[in-house]
């Protein structure tokens, strides 16, 4: 996550009533699918491995995060959304890339509309003023996001029923000032991309101690966590105060396609600010990371993000204010 410098006073959080959710909510079309913890921990432990020294973008090291992410694509039949998979960054003085893909809908009218599902895999690279451990391997800033939508892909385009398009989006350089996604946004509002909602994934490592699993940026902005909610049939996502006090929907790749397309565009995290203490340390690790957790979260989220791509209308839309 985008670097938060008034992160370290302690509060007590508060939440709002989640939403009603209906009890028949429907099952999802491949319900016995299971992502696999050993998959997770595995993609996982490399992203978050000393070889990569922590992600920094336009580093030599980023370029081996770069190939594995493309091999991701290529070895589930995932097509790159422009010429290749990676989109250099414009607004960047390194050469930095967000690796893009897409998958396309299976219905003649609904595959025009896109839902785009992110992470951002950099972090801050190395420090060299820290004692001991220089190497900020960012486990749940953000490899954990990144290794949700490792799993969201395999999923997709293991049964391929999705009526909406998917567009995936690995982002560089958010520790930068969001510029990877600043930068992808502008691309494709230029190239009038019809896009329904953007859903990011951002640090969901180690779980909460709260009546839900996680909580979503913006929460009063739409309707996407009370959709969520029906769609998972439970108490998927809700209101964390710290999200609003720390102003998080502005802080991570969710917010630059809200500003250029003004669509639903969102976050989901279980970081709460009580439950990790290594935020931007090197002490970030993957052997602190909760897979159990993360896997168990991705296999709620599957079904969710299904019924978000086959809706037959708009289903999740803004709130005017």
């Amino acid at each position: 996550m985008k670097k938060i410098f008034y992160l370290l006073p302690v509060f007590i959080f508060g939440c709002k009533p989640n939403q009603s959710i209906k009890a028949d909510a429907p099952q999802a079309i491949n319900e016995l699918y299971q992502a696999n913890e050993q998959e997770v921990s595995k993609t996982l432990e490399f992203l978050t491995s000393d070889e990569l020294e922590g992600r920094d973008p336009g580093s030599e090291s980023m370029e081996k995060a770069v190939a594995f992410l493309e091999d991701v694509y290529k070895k589930n039949g995932v097509k790159p959304y422009f010429v290749s998979y990676r989109d250099t960054l414009s607004n960047f003085d390194k050469m930095a890339y967000n690796v893009v893909g897409f998958i396309e809908g299976n219905d003649p009218e609904l595959k025009n509309e896109f839902v785009v599902i992110g992470a951002h895999y950099d972090h801050i690279g190395i420090d060299q003023k820290a004692l001991g451990d220089k190497i900020n391997n960012g486990a749940n800033d953000n490899a954990s996001g990144t290794t949700a939508v490792t799993e969201v892909i395999k999923y997709f385009s293991k049964f391929k029923n999705n009526k909406r398009s998917i567009l995936f989006a690995f982002f560089s350089a958010e520790e930068k000032g969001l510029l990877g996604s600043k930068h992808l946004a502008k691309k494709l509002k230029e190239k009038n991309f019809n896009i329904y909602t953007m859903l990011n994934f951002e640090m969901i490592g180690v779980p909460m101690k709260r009546n839900y699993t996680a909580y979503i940026t913006g929460y009063g902005k739409s309707n996407m966590a009370s959709k969520f909610n029906e769609y998972a049939g439970k108490n998927l996502v809700g209101f964390l105060q710290a999200e609003l006090t720390y102003r998080l929907f502005m802080a991570s790749d969710n917010y630059p396609f809200f500003t250029e397309f003004n669509v639903p565009s969102q976050t989901v995290c279980t970081f709460d600010f009580e439950n990790y203490e290594y935020y931007h340390k090197p002490q970030d690790e993957f052997k602190l990371m909760d897979t159990a957790h993360m896997t168990s979260f991705i296999n709620e989220m599957l079904p969710v993000i299904e019924k978000m791509t086959n809706s037959e209308t708009k289903e999740i839309a803004l709130k005017n204010k």
